[in-house]
């Protein structure tokens, strides 16, 4: 690394760690846990961007690009998708009913089991969604700075943790904010340095991408072992998106931190806004890294480091990229930072592990705080009352030292998950098997009368166990894991609950709706006769 790599790297850690400092004076349980409900829609929105699109995004969809075609640029229709469902579904339910954690909804609809069980998937479903998106970064920290991945994982993570527990949700969103920048700045110059390599100009790297080559934007086939295939993209990004937005608690927390419910929704809308701008700009990386290293095989083939990949690459004369990522999968997900160890000048490939330390810390400091909400406010303060502290002060430093606990477990399995594939499977199989399941949770409590308590509560569990067997003994593509868990669940809840007896209906979606539109005519009709 040069010297003005290392002074940018160490400025924007200084930078980082000032807010946390700043934000941190006169903070109370309320400011730490939602900001205030103060915070504007640029900033919701921002900070929603940069949590949930995280370092796992920022290396795998480069390394799709490059290594298989534009097929998981199918996820931008997925995410446009879901975007009105949360806008329409879940924003108005938490707006209206006042609660702290997504989970406590589930308590007044059904019981505190199912709230207890649902905010345990989310725990489980985050913290291994933190390790693999951190541990994704890392590596590419790793082959830019010589720096090991696990001393990358151990002192960003230490730096996450300690601005999160001293500045509370506040900093963290207006650190996501930061990042967000400095991820979209990034992704431009690298694109922009790219095509000065790659000796041609945007037109003949296109052309050259497509060329003699099929099924590069779309593959309908129904296939459960195809890699991105169009119909797992589709539907396995839609209900995976839907999940990560509208009942996991880091997206939940950041709509109950808007200033209003109107504020919130726009906030959703700039997500998806965003969502468009760097995608695609990612995507277009990919792209341009497969003209310059079709040109430049042997960089390439140098990102081969298993000695039988190592001895069938040297047996090619010239290996292709298709040859290379076929014999060892990993060297996409290497493509990137190699090109920029390699070309980038001195100052901007500072910035580039900036923007890499920027999703990784967006990772932990998002999840380690939404983490800590939920075992505070769904486990300590619901089942184990007796623990909470008298005061407000010792409050506050239960949750922070609870907060440190938390981010110490999730950096401990960060530098464990390294053997379970590349980036993408990595991301897809942490979170699958929990996410597809609490979401149809939620949706049986708002759609479905029938449902209970007992019924969804065994389904959950059930699918879970299921889609966890099957992980483990299929070789289907990780977005399939997704659809599986989820419709698994909601099938089961139906069949089950309608085999118990029923119960009294209540806080179902539309229940929750009409009673907030009595209570504002009942306003208005009060402000009338004044």
């Amino acid at each position: 690394m040069h010297t003005l790599d290392i002074i940018t790297v160490v400025f924007y850690l200084i930078f980082i760690i000032s807010l946390g400092v700043y934000f941190g004076r006169g903070q109370d349980r309320d400011e730490f846990f939602i900001a205030g409900g103060s915070m504007g829609f640029l900033t919701v929105g921002l900070s929603v961007m940069a949590t949930l699109f995280s370092s796992n995004s920022f290396v795998f969809y480069p390394s799709a690009a490059l290594g298989d075609s534009l097929k998981i640029g199918l996820s931008l229709l997925a995410f446009t998708m879901m975007t009105p469902i949360v806008i329409k579904v879940f924003i108005p339910v938490y707006s209206r009913l006042k609660i702290e954690t997504a989970y406590e909804y589930l308590e007044k609809r059904y019981d505190v089991n199912v709230r207890s069980v649902a905010s345990g998937l989310f725990i489980l479903l985050r913290i291994g969604w933190m390790a693999s998106a951190t541990y994704a970064a890392s590596v590419v920290v790793k082959q830019v700075s010589g720096i090991d991945e696990t001393v990358v994982i151990i002192g960003l993570g230490v730096v996450s943790i300690g601005y999160t527990m001293l500045g509370g949700l506040r900093a963290v969103m207006w650190t996501d904010v930061i990042q967000f920048f400095i991820f979209a700045l990034t992704i431009l110059a690298t694109l922009i340095l790219i095509i000065s390599k790659s000796n041609a100009n945007v037109g003949e790297i296109v052309s050259n991408y497509f060329d003699s080559r099929s099924g590069t934007v779309v593959d309908f086939e129904l296939s459960m072992t195809l890699k991105y295939g169009s119909w797992a993209i589709l539907i396995g990004v839609l209900l995976e998106s839907v999940s990560a937005f509208g009942v996991d608690q880091v997206a939940v927390q950041r709509y109950l931190a808007g200033s209003s419910e109107e504020n919130v929704k726009r906030g959703v809308w700039l997500n998806l806004a965003g969502m468009w701008i760097v995608i695609p700009g990612l995507l277009a990386i990919g792209v341009g890294l497969y003209t310059y290293f079709g040109a430049n095989p042997v960089e390439l083939a140098r990102l081969v480091e298993g000695p039988e990949a190592v001895e069938k690459i040297e047996a090619l004369s010239s290996p292709s990229i298709e040859q290379v990522v076929a014999v060892e999968p990993k060297a996409a997900d290497r493509a990137m930072p190699e090109f920029v160890r390699v070309h980038f000048p001195p100052g901007l490939a500072g910035l580039f592990l900036a923007a890499l330390m920027a999703a990784i810390m967006s990772s932990i400091d998002s999840g380690i705080h939404s983490v800590t909400t939920a075992i505070v406010v769904d486990f300590r303060d619901r089942l184990f009352p007796q623990l909470k502290p008298q005061t407000d002060r010792d409050d506050l430093v239960f949750i922070r030292v609870t907060l440190v606990l938390v981010g110490a477990l999730a950096v401990s399995l960060a530098c464990m998950v390294g053997g379970m594939g590349d980036v993408f499977d990595i991301g897809k199989k942490l979170t699958a098997a929990f996410g597809g399941p609490l979401l149809a949770v939620f949706l049986l409590a708002l759609f479905d009368k029938r449902s209970n308590g007992t019924g969804v509560l065994i389904s959950a569990i059930l699918a879970t166990v299921v889609t966890l067997v099957l992980m483990y003994t299929q070789d289907w593509f990780s977005v399939w894991y997704w659809p599986i868990g989820f419709s698994s669940s909601i099938i089961l809840g139906i069949i089950v609950s309608r085999c118990l007896p029923a119960q009294p209906t209540e806080f179902t979606y539309q229940q929750i709706m009409n009673t907030a539109d009595c209570e504002v005519e009942d306003e208005v009709s009060g402000n009338d006769r004044l």
